[in-house]
């Protein structure tokens, strides 16, 4: 093959695999910003130790802890991508000027006479004299980039590394806010008490109950001693009321499962030991296993409204209880453990939300309503 045409399609290959790859500032950016939600997350825990409110305190510390390890999980899903994209690039690269340096050198180790000398005469010759010449300015041009390159993926792999110490360092925080947590919670004494629950009556109840629908039916039978009136109308609020829980909705209301059946509610992919709050000041109408729905808190925000949240691994408080707005009901549970591996997670769409999914279902009047027309979709996505 001509010296000239081997060139060409060698510097061709080198200009189409030296397209940046890269936006190393932004990057950055979420990188630093999730650093400086951490050390937030950091700031509210270390001020719940001396709050009035711990518990409030200790609650925003963890939905901050939350967010921040969403982000930074975020981050660092991108920035393994971009590695590999990076190394897979160098690895093209370096096949394509290996060859092209070869070419070069095979050219300058030619008999004088050959290089003076072209199959198809002097002019040839010349051309392809000229042709390297050219060239010569553009393939310096592409070497600096090559250089580039190499420079961002050590940054990239510098940065993986840093965002995977700060994930790991934050999670050993949230979980032992978490515990710091349920003993708040477990200390607590100073809660409102609508009614008392006759546990004779739960154990009935949950004896005789085959259906969600017959035990949510019936759960005004274990309330003994409950007082007048209810808790302020929250209707007006309806469709700005936060989401019970950080997610992802996998399943929608009234959308049949694999298996064919259909449910009137919506089931939301969670992050590990996520924190499930009530979206409104409401009581306790019911906490504990029931049916097949795992652990379940059963809420009442006011009068004939229900909202049921199914499939946590821990519940918090006593039945009876009114609970103000934003308070925690429970934890997700855990699927698998953190460790360096499996934090470095796949992109995809439930990329951070592993195998932990609640059960959502709100009931106005006994009748099943779609929770999306009440809670605001702010943190949950679609």
């Amino acid at each position: 093959m001509r010296y000239a045409a081997r060139i060409g399609i060698f510097i061709a290959a080198i200009f189409w695999t030296a397209t940046p790859l890269f936006a190393q500032n932004d990057l950055e950016f979420q990188a630093r910003q999730a650093q400086q939600s951490l050390d937030s997350a950091w700031n509210k825990l270390e001020r719940s130790k001396s709050a009035k409110d711990r518990l409030s305190a200790l609650t925003d510390a963890i939905i901050s802890f939350e967010e921040s390890l969403s982000l930074a999980r975020d981050s660092l899903r991108q920035i393994s991508v971009l590695e590999a994209r990076a190394q897979q690039k160098l690895s093209v690269e370096e096949e394509a000027y290996g060859e092209l340096i070869g070419v070069l050198l095979s050219i300058d180790k030619s008999p004088i006479q050959a290089e003076l000398l072209h199959p198809d005469g002097p002019m040839s010759t010349a051309r392809g004299g000229m042709l390297i010449a050219d060239l010569l300015p553009a393939l310096e041009e592409k070497v600096q980039s090559l250089r580039s390159d190499l420079e961002a993926a050590r940054y990239l792999s510098e940065l993986q590394y840093q965002v995977t110490l700060d994930l790991q360092v934050g999670l050993v925080a949230l979980q032992e806010t978490r515990a710091a947590l349920g003993r708040a919670i477990a200390d607590r004494d100073d809660l409102p008490k609508r009614f008392v629950e006759d546990p004779a009556q739960t154990a009935i109840l949950l004896a005789a109950a085959d259906t969600l629908d017959i035990f949510a039916d019936g759960l005004s039978l274990i309330a003994k001693n409950e007082a007048e009136g209810s808790l302020p109308d929250i209707t007006t609020r309806k469709g700005t009321l936060p989401m019970p829980v950080q997610g992802k909705v996998i399943r929608y209301f009234n959308e049949a499962d694999a298996a064919g059946i259909k449910r009137p509610g919506i089931v939301v992919a969670t992050s590990d030991n996520a924190l499930v709050r009530t979206p409104t000041a409401a009581t306790i109408r019911y906490r504990g296993p029931l049916l097949d729905y795992g652990l379940v808190s059963i809420l009442e925000p006011q009068k004939d409204i229900l909202y049921i949240l199914a499939g946590l691994s821990t519940v918090y408080g006593d039945i009876g209880e009114v609970l103000p707005a934003g308070s925690p009901v429970g934890l997700m549970g855990m699927s698998e453990i953190f460790d360096e591996k499996n934090l470095i997670e796949t992109l995809n769409e439930s990329a951070g939300l592993r195998g932990e999914t609640i059960y959502i279902e709100v009931r106005v009047n006994k009748a099943p309503e779609n929770p999306l027309t009440w809670f605001e979709e702010f943190g949950v996505k679609r």
